[in-house]
């Protein structure tokens, strides 16, 4: 039975490609120990990458920003990393910080504004709370975008059209679990195996009990003839939501197949107390009376 449809990160290429970012340039802040060499880039890693990225076209040199970060975290220990947090830019061929307004400059390792950490504290709670609020507004509009494609889903619009649609609130929440699953079922229903697994396992790294996103990748390995996958992936939905009547019938059909009576009658069973009366509960229905009638279970005549 089909499903009906509903820390995503962004590889190393794609963050190159969003930030247009040569893979030499990226290496060498690595190698400069500016950031971790990282394989997928959250949003954290974006903002860090930006931010060098605005350094390096203001002409500062490596050597300078990586003097400056390690004066900044020396003293400002609430500042764990200033790439992130912090404001930084060029001014007077010289780094300077931004905190609500007020200035530091930071040069060959050296703080050179003169006010204390306490003073600061307030200021950075303050930044904290507005990237909080940034963060609220992005998922804000990742929602308006993912509901605009289920809506053109539900109006047949062009598929590359709906695509786009959840591709745009991904780019605000890449953890949309919602969005990479439907976008999952899109490549399942065209047949494009190994697309629609990468967005189910991508749905399952931003929500491990994601009841649907187990359902789907099960039907993706039925469908491949995976039993042994399969079998895992419904049992995993079943763990999470127990009352999942889907999940009993396809379990009940893959053990059914794989003759394993007791197995199959058991799921049987469970689906038609969860959904007695549609049409799939017909079809149920018959098929375990058609275990009971091959006597497999003891006592059934």
């Amino acid at each position: 039975m089909a499903s009906a449809a509903t820390k995503q990160a962004y590889t190393r290429k794609g963050a190159l490609r969003l930030l247009k970012i040569s893979e030499r340039q990226l290496k060498k802040w690595e190698q400069e120990g500016l950031v971790p060499a990282v394989s997928d880039y959250g949003f954290r890693e974006l903002i860090a990458l930006r931010s060098l990225l605005q350094l390096k076209n203001d002409h500062v040199p490596a050597k300078q920003v990586k003097l400056a970060i390690r004066a900044l975290r020396r003293k400002l220990s609430d500042v764990e990393d200033p790439l992130v947090q912090l404001k930084l830019y060029r001014n007077r061929g010289k780094i300077h910080v931004e905190i609500e307004g007020k200035e530091m400059e930071a040069e060959s390792g050296q703080l050179l504004l003169d006010f204390d950490q306490v003073d600061l504290k307030p200021l950075l709670e303050f930044k904290a709370k507005s990237s909080a609020n940034e963060e609220r507004q992005r998922r804000a509009e990742a929602e308006r975008w993912f509901q605009r494609a289920l809506e053109m889903e539900r109006t047949s619009s062009p598929l590359t059209e709906i695509i786009g649609a959840y591709e745009k609130a991904l780019e605000l929440d890449p953890k949309s679990s919602g969005a990479l699953v439907n976008l999952g079922t899109l490549y399942f229903n065209a047949r494009k195996w190994k697309e629609a697994e990468l967005y189910y396992r991508q749905a399952l790294e931003a929500d491990p009990e994601y009841a649907l996103a187990h359902f789907d990748l099960a039907n993706l390995f039925d469908e491949r003839g995976d039993r042994t996958k399969a079998l895992e992936h419904y049992t995993a939905a079943l763990r999470i939501s127990p009352n999942y009547a889907d999940a009993h019938y396809n379990l009940a059909l893959l053990y059914q197949g794989a003759n394993q009576p007791m197995n199959a009658v058991r799921h049987w069973t469970a689906y038609l107390k969860l959904d007695p009366s549609s049409q799939w509960a017909n079809i149920a229905r018959r098929e375990l009376t058609k275990l009971r009638r091959s006597a497999v279970l003891p006592g059934s005549k």
